[in-house]
C-alpha cells in the first residue's frame, strides 16, 4: 500500500511537536570505532544507557568489537554491537566472541547483517544462519536486531528482502529472542513511512528503528550515502529547501523527522536511529536537544534546533 505523508501545513503545530519528542525520545546513535573523546562527548549530551550501535568493519577483525563495547559500557551506555555473518570465521569464532562481549561489556542485544564481504570466510553467509546457529540466547542475548532498506538495497531485490526479513523474525522467535528491526538511513520521509505501513499491512509488527544521518556536511552526507547505495535519495534531497537551507554549513534531518513524527500515529512502535557521519557528539547534541522539545518548527517543512 502506498500512502503519502501528511501534508504538515494540515497538522496541528502543537501535535507536530509531540510527535516528535515522542518519535525522538530513546533514540539510539550508531558509531564506527568510537575513541575516548567520541565517547567523552556523547557521556557530556546523551541520557545514559542510550544504545550505541558499533558498526562491523570487514578490514578489522571483529575482536575489535570487544574493545568498543566494553569501552561504550564503561562510559554507561548501552553497546549494541553489530554481528557481520560473512566475517565470522567459525561457529567456535562467533561463540567465544559472543562470550567475551556479554561478559566483559555487558552486551545483550546485536544487530546481525549478512556484511557486504563477497567473500564467505566461515560458516555463515546471511544473518539468519548466525540467528539459527542458537548461539546468542546460549550467551544471554535478549533481543536481535535485523536490517531493513526502506528506500532498497543496491544488490537485492525488494521482494528478496521481504522474504528474507520475514525469515529472521522467524528464527529469532523460535530461539526465543526478541525482535527489533534497524533501518538503513535514509532522505524520504514518505518512502520511509510507505516502507513501514507496507510492513505493517505484511504483517509484521516488530518495533522498527528508523535510520537517519545525524547532523553533518553536505559533502561527508554524499560520501556515506553513495557508498551505503542510498545516492539517487540524498541527491533529490538536495534540491529540497529542508536541505538547501543548509548548504554551506551543517545538515540535519529535520524535516525527514517532521515527516516521519507526522505520521506516526499510524506506524506502530518506532523510534529514531541516528548514523553519526558528523562525529558522535554533534549528533548526540542534536538528537538530545531535539528530544527535550528544544526546537522551533518552521513554518512549511522542519524545525530548527536552538543552540544551548
Amino acid at each position: 500500500m502506498t500512502v503519502a505523508a501528511p501534508r504538515l501545513s494540515a497538522v496541528d503545530p502543537a501535535t507536530t511537536t509531540q510527535r516528535i519528542v515522542g518519535f525522538l525520545r530513546g533514540f539510539s546513535i550508531e558509531a564506527t570505532r568510537p575513541i575516548a573523546a567520541d565517547l567523552e562527548a556523547l557521556k557530556l549530551a546523551a541520557p545514559a544507557q542510550t544504545a550505541v550501535y558499533l558498526s562491523a568493519i570487514p578490514t578489522r577483525p571483529m575482536s575489535d568489537l570487544i574493545g568498543y563495547a566494553v569501552a561504550v559500557h564503561e562510559k554507561g551506555f548501552e553497546p549494541v554491537p553489530h554481528i557481520a555473518a560473512r566475517n565470522v570465521a567459525s561457529a567456535g569464532a562467533l561463540d567465544d566472541l559472543l562470550g567475551q562481549l556479554c561478559a566483559k561489556a555487558g552486551v545483550r542485544r546485536l544487530l546481525v547483517i549478512a556484511g557486504d564481504s563477497d567473500r564467505v570466510q566461515g560458516p555463515y553467509a546471511s544473518a539468519l544462519e548466525v540467528i539459527e546457529s542458537g548461539l546468542p540466547p546460549k550467551h544471554g542475548i535478549t533481543d536481535v536486531s535485523i536490517a531493513g532498506y526502506p528506500e532498497g538495497h543496491p544488490r537485492i531485490s525488494g521482494d528478496a528482502l521481504d522474504r528474507a526479513l520475514a525469515a529472521k523474525v522467524e528464527a529469532a522467535e523460535q530461539t526465543g529472542l526478541a525482535v527489533h528491526i534497524v533501518t538503513q538511513f535514509g532522505f524520504s520521509a514518505e518512502r520511509i513511512v510507505n516502507w513501514v505501513l507496507r510492513l505493517r499491512d505484511l504483517g509484521v509488527e516488530k518495533p522498527v528503528r528508523i535510520g537517519m544521518a545525524g547532523p553533518t556536511t553536505l559533502a561527508n552526507l554524499m560520501r556515506y550515502a553513495k557508498r551505503c547505495g542510498v545516492a539517487a535519495s540524498a541527491q533529490g534531497l538536495t534540491r529540497q529547501a529542508g536541505l538547501l537551507k543548509h548548504l554551506f554549513g551543517q545538515s540535519a534531518p529535520d524535516d525527514i523527522v517532521r515527516g516521519i513524527a507526522d505520521a506516526s500515529g499510524r506506524l506502530g512502535d518506532i523510534s529514531a536511529h541516528f548514523f553519526s557521519f558528523g562525529g558522535l557528539g554533534a549528533t548526540a547534541r542534536w538528537a538530545t536537544a531535539a528530544a527535550a522539545g528544544r526546537f522551533v518548527l518552521d513554518r512549511t517543512q522542519g524545525f530548527q534546533v536552538e543552540p544551548p
